[in-house]
């Protein structure tokens, strides 16, 4: 496998944001998730729920309720304003207030035309949904308290509204209330106690189900507004429900946090009559589940523990694939580690700030897996906080350690470190290129001399870099029609070649000596994780979502014959199963054969010069190998070198003096940080 000093990095102290509200597109397949910190994420489940596109939050920004209308994402929140988001250029396109304080809850009709929102004042209020904007309308009958939940009926007739002790029907055509269910008080629990009604749905039928803070699911008869059966499922809040698209099944998430299915069953034998009998619970959370989504094969959930969690029902996948994995999506699917690997440098990415790291040093040499002594411990050189509202999208720091760059969606900045064992100095570079407004990603060359950023339409912009300055030198565009934006970025270290691929699953190659497009990989199916050049062959390799790989000769300009005799072979069955995508891809300068890749739990080295793994073959064979002697290891050793004694794999990156740096953030870490379950039935004033 090969023998590498390592830098095992635990202090990189990220904690994720909880899981605030989830909503699913069927028409898309998109899944958007907003957190607590008012950033939202675009996973694509038909691709193993890959992480496609990442708006950072922002102060004051916090989301309560998500929704899709056609192609486009709309948020509201307690700040009382609506926002409309830009998914090409990852940032809000624009903010309406709704003018009836926070805002609490917002659905779309199934035909995506109107928005309602749910309002502190007891007001919901409707908007059009126009080509560029939405306009308000008008108000529908105001109640006296708080409107907390609602549900269009499928005709986009009729709102169910939940509030305080009750649920309101209203007619959208007419705006008065039709229908009042009054929600009873849970068993033993104190009458002077308001009931919330924290999530509602309305079927085609007319049914109208509930979960509440009594711990509650209940199904009524929307056209009657009588109470049809009650589900007790917990002694504290049901906080979020949801419905499949045939509306067989319900789910409902709870404050302990456990995910409850109800199934539209037969409750006799001669199959006339049915109920919604309570069918299944999930336990995988340890924090209230505040955010549910109903697939059409998964159950998706999210909460105060951060987690992402997609549960497949089992019922409706087949088993042994993909599909069948159980995911638990914490970290973003991006890196939020830079390293500057001729200077020792680590650079950590936070939502409001940046901090830079030198590596600690050891004394002298020792055996396989023994932890070496400390002569130097890390050091934090810079803690850089971010400067407007905006949350910090991209970051990068130089190879030499020179070079610092951020950005967020309004701005970009850029500064000029100097550094020795004892003194840092850092100082901005106030006139950047006007080519610099927003960017989503951004990569300095090897030799430090120029910045790549990516920035609108996948356009790739090149700034040269000169002691305290910098100036625009070219904007590589490419010709394929893709308005989708950069994701991933990477040049060749010997300065010729610039790759760039975009969540449209295209990967464009330019010659950064002729400033020109080179070649444009073969479009695959499932969109890239990750992307390398390799200093020596000039091969691109390319990981994608689906966990295939790909070896692309950008001198041939067409696939390696080991790309081809991989493909012809396919991956192990192990590795195609596995639920989490490869975030990172480098190479081993001692060894041109081996290819370093990792995702959050595994790290692998890809020896091409060894034979591929067939079917059969044991994939996980680092400990039988360990076992034998010598001579017969060499009988047993495929290309596929794995070790997955890790948690939460953030970074993996080989120095120049090729030691090797490993960024682990244990999740027990971050568990510990939360705080206890939240029971609480009453609101903050």
């Amino acid at each position: 496998m090969g023998e590498f000093r390592v830098h095992r990095v635990r202090f990189f102290d990220f904690t994720p944001s909880a899981v605030r509200a989830v909503a699913f597109s069927r028409r898309t397949e998109r899944l958007a998730a907003a957190r607590a910190d008012g950033a939202v994420e675009v996973l694509n489940s038909s691709d193993n729920y890959f992480q496609e596109k990442v708006i950072p939050g922002g102060a004051g920004r916090a989301v309560e309720a998500l929704c899709w209308a056609g192609r486009r994402l709309f948020s509201a929140g307690l700040n009382g304003e609506i926002t409309e988001y830009d998914l090409e250029n990852q940032r809000p396109r624009y903010t309406v207030d709704a003018y009836g304080g926070p805002v609490w809850t917002l659905g779309t009709n199934d035909q995506g035309t109107q928005l309602a929102v749910g309002c502190e004042d007891g007001t919901v209020k409707m908007f059009d949904v126009l080509e560029d904007r939405i306009q308000f309308q008008k108000n529908l009958d105001r109640q006296k308290g708080r409107i907390l939940s609602l549900s269009w009926h499928p005709s986009g007739s009729l709102i169910a509204a939940g509030m305080m002790d009750m649920i309101r029907i209203f007619d959208v055509e007419t705006g008065r209330a039709t229908h009042r269910l009054l929600v009873e008080r849970g068993v033993g629990t104190s009458r002077s106690r308001e009931v919330v009604v924290w999530s509602v749905l309305f079927l085609s039928d007319h049914t109208v189900v509930s979960g509440d803070s009594a711990g509650k699911v209940q199904v009524w008869d929307g056209l009657t507004g009588t109470l049809v059966r009650t589900h007790l499922v917990t002694k504290w809040d049901v906080l979020a429900l949801s419905v499949s698209q045939d509306e067989s099944s319900v789910i409902a998430g709870t404050s302990e946090g456990t995910v409850v299915q109800f199934q539209f069953l037969s409750s006799s034998a001669d199959r006339q009559e049915k109920d919604w009998v309570r069918t299944r619970t999930f336990k995988n959370h340890s924090h209230d589940v505040r955010a549910l989504a109903h697939t059409d094969t998964a159950v998706v959930s999210g909460g105060m523990d951060t987690q992402l969690v997609v549960r497949p029902l089992l019922d409706k996948v087949e088993k042994n694939t993909q599909e069948a994995a159980l995911r638990k999506i914490t970290f973003p699917h991006r890196s939020l580690v830079g390293c500057a690997k001729k200077a020792g440098l680590l650079l950590f990415q936070f939502p409001e700030h940046l901090e830079l790291w030198r590596l600690g040093d050891s004394d002298g040499h020792g055996k396989p897996g023994e932890s070496l002594t400390v002569k130097r411990k890390p050091e934090k050189l810079i803690q850089l906080k971010r400067k407007g509202e905006d949350h910090i999208c991209c970051s990068a720091v130089s190879p030499c350690g020179g070079w610092l760059s951020y950005s967020t969606v309004s701005s970009v900045r850029l500064y000029r470190l100097q550094h020795d064992d004892n003194n840092i100095s850092i100082s901005r570079v106030s006139r950047l290129p006007k080519e610099l407004r927003s960017v989503q990603q951004l990569h300095f060359s090897s030799d430090s001399s120029r910045l790549f950023a990516s920035s609108s339409q996948s356009s790739v912009v090149v700034v040269g870099l000169e002691r305290t300055e910098c100036k625009h030198l070219h904007t590589f565009r490419h010709k394929s029609g893709s308005r989708q934006p950069v994701h991933l970025l990477v040049a060749s270290d010997d300065g010729k070649w610039l790759a760039a691929a975009n969540t449209d699953c295209e990967i464009h190659v330019y010659d950064l000596h002729k400033m020109k497009l080179h070649c444009t990989v073969p479009v695959y199916s499932s969109c890239p994780t990750a992307i390398a050049i390799h200093p020596t062959t000039s091969s691109l390799i390319s990981v994608h979502a689906d966990q295939q790989i790909f070896e692309f000769s950008l001198l041939q300009k067409e696939f390696t014959e080991w790309s081809r005799r991989l493909q012809k072979l396919g991956l192990h069955p192990l590795w195609t199963e596995r639920d989490t995508p490869v975030t990172h891809v480098t190479f081993n300068p001692t060894n041109p054969a081996h290819i370093i890749l990792h995702d959050t739990f595994m790290f692998c080295i890809i020896d091409q010069s060894l034979p591929l793994p067939e079917a059969k073959t044991l994939l996980y064979n680092q400990m039988t190998l360990r076992s034998l002697p010598v001579a017969e290891r060499s009988r047993h050793s495929h290309a596929f070198k794995i070790c997955k004694n890790f948690q939460h794999l953030l970074c993996v990156s080989l120095l120049d003096d090729n030691s090797l740096v490993v960024v682990e953030r244990p999740l027990m870490d971050i568990l510990s940080q939360l705080p206890a379950p939240v029971r609480q039935k009453k609101f903050a004033t």
